[in-house]
């Protein structure tokens, strides 16, 4: 049961709009002593960040990332400075340290990230903190079944991005109560007016149509703020959004709900408005507010998580990639009770729908919103709450491919899974087919590349990648294929497997997927032909095992082949290249799908396009020749 609404005495109202002018004043100081950044998008937001973090939210100072404590997400990520002055009143941040904003050797960058402590994601790419904070929301009620409650921040220029509705539309279908999204409507964006500018009832009628509980207030009135964050908590089933109007560089003479001052300190207009802030402060502080104490919440220990048993395929098994995940899935959801799967209405061609059927309760459908989908994982990854295993068809994750960028910087721990790559998914054809996703997450910084090519590798892959710090990315296929591993196989990061190899190898075959068993039957009719090669299942693409790579290419006279069902750009054949690029005296070859596809059976696209056994054996010729 709720308490009833208790309005905040006077000396607590003029001491929250108190703390609001003080973080306008910091927010000017250290845009100005950087001599950049975005002064007027924070004094828009004092009043909200005051009754925030003086009034609402319940934190720990001493631990910022307690489990059990409420979640602030600054979707507006140009706003830092007023996240950082927030941070530096309630005491965790040094108030001189505001002034080395931007500098290179501070954490306190031009838009936030986790190299801070207080910081869970980073943000700045605009659009995507609101899904991020469905995720931890949706953790806090499925999950946890913990009372923390998550705040997020959004601009009224970023609720333009398609991101945003998406992720009003989890929340709502998802009926999270415990999560407020705070659309802070200036009226101005960077170059422009925004769209809706202050129709703040626009704003109110669409997030009621997306199913949101909507309360407009003024942005700058203390009171009124409280008043809606204690309504928010009362709420049933709908989570919240407080569409607040505000004015851009509140307080500022000269520059207030003026155009052509985003993205600027304020330069010579800084002493005229620091004076006139500062004229309105009753009490300078400090004020003595300590926020309430949180819940205790236990840690997780994900570090357990494994296969609860080993791979089990008979000889003769044919087994595709995809289906395997899901088996291995639900043995890593056997290990601990903290792995979460969230698929985006794919899940019965991924087979995360085998998870879903062992453990309903750790599955989230997040239906056809795939940069939701995304930042939804991003978010139940935070803190350590869960392991995350994300799929999609490998094609379809490209579209969330600034998600997965900034959940790089994000430091975030989720595991990518992308099923139909390549030519070889048969009949769908090309705008089905992955052949850019190799590519795609070999470029992301913290990005693991795993590419199994038989059910028990995979398992593996699926093991390893629940383990590994970062982002990571498994590739899997479509057809069914042969066992090339026996159930005790053991895989590592970065170490290939050698297939095949003799002493008389005169060229060495690199193959991952379908392309390997495609090797396999290449290297057996040139042995018929009286040749031999090495054939090499690199595992992972990212790290991928130059040392092996090399050895082999040398014993086999330094010719390798290469052979991918992805584009040749950025794929197997380029990472193997760049691998031995150092090496004198080797040559790489490659075979890879050169132009866009169409659809037709696997086999006679594998063929068309230039990656089956036949290709491979006229390659090796040619290369001997």
């Amino acid at each position: 049961m709720t308490d009833p609404y208790h309005r905040p005495d006077s000396k607590r109202l003029q001491a929250l709009k108190d703390i609001a002018n003080k973080l306008r004043i910091h927010s000017i100081s250290s845009t100005s002593a950087a001599g950049s950044g975005h002064p007027t998008s924070c004094c828009s937001a004092a009043e909200i960040m005051s009754v925030l973090f003086f009034n609402t939210m319940r934190y720990s100072i001493s631990k910022p990332r307690d489990p059990g404590s409420d979640r602030f997400i600054m979707s507006k990520g140009h706003a830092a400075p007023i996240l950082y002055a927030a941070w530096a009143e309630a005491g965790l941040v040094g108030v001189d340290d505001l002034n080395n904003l931007r500098k290179i050797d501070n954490d306190l960058e031009g838009h936030p990230t986790p190299r801070l402590s207080f910081v869970d994601v980073a943000t700045g790419s605009l659009g995507q903190g609101l899904s991020v904070a469905a995720g931890m929301a949706y953790t806090a009620k499925y999950f946890d079944k913990a009372d923390y409650r998550t705040y997020c921040l959004v601009g009224d220029g970023e609720s333009a991005e398609g991101s945003i509705w998406e992720a009003c539309a989890f929340a709502s279908y998802y009926k999270l109560d415990n999560l407020v999204a705070i659309f802070d409507v200036n009226r101005l964006g960077q170059s422009q007016p925004a769209s809706l500018e202050h129709q703040v009832e626009v704003y109110q009628k669409r997030l009621e149509a997306f199913g949101m509980h909507a309360i407009i207030v003024d942005g700058h009135d203390v009171e009124a703020l409280n008043k809606a964050l204690y309504d928010a908590s009362t709420v049933k089933d709908k989570p919240t959004a407080i569409v607040a109007k505000t004015f851009k560089g509140k307080g500022c003479p000269d520059v207030e709900d003026l155009e052509n001052w985003h993205g600027k300190a304020l330069g010579a207009k800084a002493e005229g408005a620091l004076n006139a802030i500062k004229a309105l402060i009753s009490n300078p502080g400090p004020h003595g507010i300590v926020p309430p104490a949180s819940t205790p919440l236990a840690e997780h220990d994900l570090s357990k998580v494994c296969l609860s048993e080993p791979p089990s395929y008979k000889t003769g098994d044919k087994v595709a990639t995809r289906v395997a995940y899901g088996t291995a899935l639900v043995k890593l959801g056997n290990s601990i009770p903290n792995v979460v799967a969230l698929d985006g209405d794919t899940k019965n061609s991924t087979f995360a729908i085998t998870y879903k059927n062992a453990f309903p309760d750790r599955f989230v459908e997040c239906f056809i919103a795939e940069q939701n989908l995304v930042g939804v994982g991003i978010g139940c990854a935070c803190r350590d709450r869960n392991v995350v295993f994300v799929s999609a068809f490998a094609c379809f994750l490209a579209r969330a491919y600034d998600q997965i960028r900034m959940g790089a910087i994000s430091q975030t721990n989720v595991n990518f899974v992308g099923s139909h790559c390549g030519v070889s998914i048969g009949e769908d054809g090309p705008s089905q087919m992955a052949l850019e996703d190799i590519a795609i997450f070999r470029a992301i910084p913290t990005c693991t590349v795993f590419y199994p090519s038989d059910p028990v590798s995979c398992e593996r892959a699926i093991e390893l990648a629940a383990k590994t710090k970062g982002i990571t990315f498994t590739r899997t296929s479509r057809p069914t294929t042969d066992l090339l591993y026996g159930n005790d196989e053991v895989f590592e990061v970065g170490k290939a497997k050698v297939i095949r190899q003799s002493a008389e190898d005169k060229v060495v075959l690199v193959g991952a997927g379908i392309t390997l068993h495609e090797a396999v039957a290449a290297a057996d009719l040139l042995e018929n032909e009286g040749i031999k090669v090495t054939v090499i299942d690199p595992f992972t693409i990212k790290p991928i095992d130059a040392a092996t790579l090399t050895a082999c290419a040398k014993a086999a006279g330094g010719r390798v082949l290469t052979v991918e069902d992805h584009y040749r750009e950025g794929g197997l054949g380029e990472a193997v290249a760049g691998a031995l690029a150092s090496q004198p005296g080797i040559v790489v070859r490659r075979l890879a799908v050169d132009r866009v596809p169409r659809s037709g059976p696997s086999k006679v696209l594998i063929d068309m396009f230039g990656i089956s056994a036949n290709c491979i054996v006229k390659a090796v010729k040619e290369m001997l020749a």
